[in-house]
């Protein structure tokens, strides 16, 4: 499978205005940055000015590989011409168009085109800006569906330790990362409670792909449906993969007891696909990848290659269905929504998205083309390299571990994040975990590139 980028990415990235106009001194900078040491980042800042294929270009005009997909979402590589030739189009044609009581035909057409690569049932799409807003808009679609078939006492959802579900409240509230949640915790939806997380290192230590062990975590749901009685129980929601927490793989087994767990007590169950979604495990998505078919599923990130803020939430059709049956003709059954709710540009880049996913097989390419094995093997290849204590891998994403400096927890991590790209590759890193998540177009040579300045880091980091 051929991919369509530049023969010469470097050479399409120049950009002469980044190189005539360096960025304003730290201190004069007006940005609150999010999710950022603010003073750590003004003191030595790591400035990215252009992008092509599998490279940044940072602003001194170094070329930058991209182990991260950017932030999880650019899955097709970098500035692809349909896409950008779509979001031209589309500015000049319609720029904004109200979502409210009105729509406009790209919309519709950019659910048509998600619906066909959904799972199972979730053929009805609710666009949003982002999967934050996404998890909002599940949790308010789980208590309008229970209300709707006259079971309003469902209010309690439940989230899991160490989950990411985004930055809104009730995001914060189902998530379970303890530093997100601190500063808020007065503020966070109170009827909440949370399974474990899978993750033990003493039982799963560098596992490659699913763990062995680890399935019967689910069954830590009948203790939660015995305290709270699932007559209350709106939803369950998880990542298949827990990935900003530092790519925690699902034991085999797991999510189907899950799956069986809900089904019995008759409570719905929340995919939350911000990072799996659109081909990172080799299908279109985890739930197709790993055989489990939720009831609402969120996505977002790489639902359009993040060029253009946008989020889809995908419903069980005959839940949509009872939530508009319920409600008095003429009634707004959802009364839920966002000025920017299916954009026209974002909608057209989705569309053009979905089509170069197509054309060129990206989502399954991960599984068809051996890239998780070829991935695996190298991501343990660094299983020797110094301060490595675990290493985990499914599909395209993966995590190195690392033993934390005693005195200074998280220092090693991130000092292996800005030597990688010091010396040329965007790796995430949180806590004191590296996480990896390329776009879905990189070549076998590029994994090697990428493992090799990972490892030269490691070496280089006390």
């Amino acid at each position: 499978m051929a991919y369509i980028v530049p023969h010469s990415e470097e050479a399409t990235m120049t950009d002469d205005r980044t190189r005539e106009q360096p960025p304003a001194e730290p201190h004069a900078q007006a940005l609150w940055m999010p999710f950022t040491a603010q003073r750590s980042f003004q003191s030595e800042p790591r400035l990215l000015s252009a992008a092509q294929g599998m490279h940044y270009r940072s602003s001194d005009g170094r070329s930058i590989l991209d182990g991260a997909a950017g932030l999880w979402c650019v899955n097709a590589g970098h500035c692809r011409e349909p896409i950008v030739r779509a979001i031209q189009q589309q500015a000049a044609q319609l720029d904004y168009a109200p979502s409210f009581q009105l729509g406009h035909p790209v919309e519709f057409e950019a659910a048509e085109a998600l619906a066909r690569v959904a799972p199972g049932r979730l053929k009805r799409v609710f666009f949003t800006n982002s999967g934050s807003e996404g998890v909002e808009t599940a949790l308010k679609i789980a208590l309008a569906y229970h209300r709707a078939r006259g079971q309003g006492q469902r209010l309690v959802f439940i989230g899991r330790q160490r989950g990411y579900h985004g930055v809104g409240f009730g995001g914060i509230s189902v998530g379970g990362i303890a530093g997100n949640r601190k500063m808020f915790h007065g503020a966070l939806l109170p009827q909440v409670d949370h399974l474990p997380h899978t993750y033990d290192l003493e039982h799963q230590g560098f596992s490659r792909g699913q763990p062995e062990w680890g399935a019967h975590l689910a069954d830590e749901l009948e203790g939660l449906v015995q305290l709270h009685d699932a007559s209350n129980i709106a939803a369950v929601i998880v990542e298949p993969v827990a990935g900003s927490t530092g790519v925690l793989v699902p034991p085999r087994g797991y999510l189907q007891r899950l799956r069986a767990l809900c089904d019995k007590h008759q409570l719905l169950l929340v995919f939350d696909e911000v990072i799996t979604g659109y081909g990172r495990l080799g299908a279109p998505f985890a739930a197709q990848a790993l055989g489990v078919m939720p009831d609402i599923l969120i996505s977002a990130k790489a639902v359009n290659n993040g060029s253009v803020p946008l989020g889809a939430v995908f419903v069980r059709d005959d839940l949509m269905q009872t939530v508009l049956d319920a409600a008095a003709d003429g009634a707004i059954e959802l009364p839920h929504g966002y000025t920017s709710s299916g954009h026209p540009l974002a909608a057209a880049a989705t569309l053009a998205t979905q089509k170069l996913y197509a054309d060129e097989g990206l989502l399954e390419r991960v599984r068809r083309d051996g890239l998780d094995s070829h991935w695996e093997q190298a991501l343990h290849a660094l299983r020797d390299a110094p301060h490595v204590r675990d290493i985990r891998n499914i599909g395209l994403m993966g995590a190195v571990e690392l033993h934390p400096d005693p005195q200074a927890p998280g220092r090693r991590a991130r000092e292996v994040f800005h030597r990688c790209f010091d010396h040329g590759a965007l790796v995430r890193f949180t806590a004191d975990i590296i996480a990896l998540s390329p776009p879905l177009i990189i070549e076998s040579g590029q994994i090697e590139q990428l493992t090799h300045i990972l490892r030269q880091a490691l070496e280089q980091t006390r």
